[in-house]
């Protein structure tokens, strides 16, 4: 499926409603990763109704066990095209069979797509169709092709943030994914983040209540500028590995257990609690100068 206007072309497709290719026509290049294996088979998933991981990748609701793997099931599933015109789509995913067994509520996601001039706005929409509130997380995860250009490196890449910020990064155990409760410095008083992989060599970045609602990716070696803009989300992480050639920007509403979890999903960090009949809504949106 394609969005198209004399700035951009989108390609977007089915499996996980997720957006597979962002063609820069003036640059004549391609903005987002495009999920090749040896580093991630993935472009811009869909984290739904989890994000990042659960202690033994199970959860209890009401004393009943369930099991979800990493960022949920959405990114694994197909949707149905519910609106298509030139410059926007909106793709669904209901509640069925398959997704009571691991997730035991109806719910509908809508996710839309709009292209308007240089910029891409993605917007989730959860809907609450069961008859008791329904408890979930949401996230964005899209890769972003870093460096753009041939002549550069990583480490030529910078992200700017919109205020100035003091971070600290929450650490997660590299081998099960989950918290250990310690932080590290990241940034002090600074709007500047210099990339360097020796940063993900303990997975992603991962910060709690930022001031910023944009951050762009900027290089020191030429005027390229992604311009990435997020609004009211408590979670933000910053991820690659190393040598990989791009690097993903995901605003989030939920984050991944710590080591001292419970288990119970309602006590989950993260979790939204959706009264019936209601919808959650979020967005985020780049746009490429």
């Amino acid at each position: 499926m394609i969005l198209e206007n004399e700035y951009l072309k989108l390609e977007i497709v089915s499996l996980g409603a997720e957006l597979k290719s962002v063609y820069d026509k003036k640059m004549r290049k391609e903005i987002l990763y495009e999920g090749t294996s040896e580093y991630w088979n993935r472009s811009a998933p869909i984290l739904f109704p989890i994000v990042a991981k659960l202690k033994d990748n199970s959860y209890s609701i009401e004393d009943e066990k369930f099991e979800l793997p990493q960022h949920g099931f959405a990114r694994n599933m197909d949707f149905k095209v519910s609106k298509k015109t030139e410059s926007e789509i909106i793709l669904t995913l209901c509640f069925d069979e398959e997704t009571l067994k691991v997730y035991p509520f109806n719910f509908e996601l809508q996710v839309l797509y709009i292209l308007t001039k240089n910029e891409v706005i993605t917007k989730y929409k959860v809907i609450n169709l069961d008859d008791k509130k329904i408890p979930f997380s949401i996230g964005a995860h899209p890769g972003f092709i870093c460096p753009i250009n041939e002549n550069e490196a990583f480490e030529d890449y910078y992200l700017e943030f919109e205020q100035e910020e003091t971070l600290n990064r929450h650490l997660l155990n590299t081998e099960n994914g989950l918290f250990n409760s310690k932080t590290e410095l990241v940034l002090v008083n600074s709007t500047i983040l210099k990339l360097d992989y020796s940063y993900f060599e303990k997975d992603a970045i991962v910060f709690r209540n930022m001031k910023s609602s944009w951050i762009k990716i900027k290089s020191s070696k030429s005027d390229y500028c992604l311009k990435f803009i997020f609004k009211n989300y408590p979670y933000f992480g910053i991820w690659t590995k190393s040598n990989a050639p791009f690097i993903c920007l995901e605003p989030w509403h939920g984050i991944a257990d710590s080591e001292n979890s419970s288990g119970s999903f309602i006590e989950k960090e993260g979790i939204n609690l959706l009264e019936k009949n209601q919808n959650f809504e979020c967005e985020y949106s780049f746009e490429v100068n």
